[in-house]
């Protein structure tokens, strides 16, 4: 089953319950993002024009406090949290997200195979933050911190493979839990999540993206099972 809305992120996270979530997947339009695109480091917001782009709002470093403290309440006890950013964004939220009571275990590694622009050293990798609500194992503890998955050419912009997110769903969540994705873009953790027989709930800001999304997670759910709640 899965849920989907247009909505603000954290609009998105204060209708939901306390405790009503099993895991949070996520990857914000950093702020900085802004500044790669200024500087011609990255591809991702080809359609740029000025200081914005037509894919999606940049999400300001000033509204990272809020979201942190929504994603602890909405977590139940005993759940991880992953955010995927760049290292400017990492040190920024870091203490944020511990002051909203999360431990921070470390960042992990997305090593995308090709090298990509930059430079001063030439980007290859991206993070993914992983946070701790409680106490609880991961379901293989052997797993590398670098995980290896070439980038999605030619996709919504910033888009990441399922594979991905389904190493993470699996390392931290249950069969039937719900996996929680608020800045889900493309909806590429939704159908991860669907792919592993979890539930998705998930919103974007972005009408291109709920209509992308939607339209990918049809295709890994049943008719039946089918629950979308679109806020336009």
């Amino acid at each position: 089953m899965f849920s989907v809305k247009q909505s603000d992120a954290i609009v998105f996270l204060e209708g939901l319950e306390d405790r009503s979530i099993d895991l949070v997947i996520t990857d914000p339009a950093y702020e900085s993002l802004e500044k790669h695109r200024a500087k011609g480091t990255t591809t991702r917001l080809k359609n740029s024009k000025s200081s914005s782009n037509n894919w999606f709002e940049i999400f300001p470093n000033n509204r990272f406090e809020k979201l942190f403290i929504e994603i602890y309440r909405v977590l139940k006890t005993n759940t991880h949290f992953y955010m995927f950013c760049d290292s400017e964004t990492m040190f920024h939220v870091k203490p944020i997200a511990e002051k909203a009571g999360f431990k921070f275990w470390k960042p992990l590694i997305w090593d995308k195979v090709n090298i990509g622009m930059g430079y001063h050293y030439r980007s290859r990798c991206e993070f993914i933050l992983f946070f701790e609500k409680g106490e609880r194992s991961l379901s293989v503890p052997t797993i590398d911190d670098v995980i290896r998955f070439k980038r999605i050419y030619r996709g919504y912009p910033t888009e990441k493979p399922a594979k991905l997110s389904g190493i993470l769903i699996e390392q931290s969540s249950d069969r039937e839990q719900i996996v929680c994705d608020p800045f889900m873009g493309s909806g590429s953790v939704g159908v991860a999540a669907l792919l592993s027989n979890r539930q998705f709930i998930g919103c974007d800001l972005s009408p291109k993206s709920l209509e992308i999304a939607s339209d990918r997670l049809r295709l890994h759910s049943s008719k039946t099972n089918f629950n979308q709640d679109v806020r336009l």
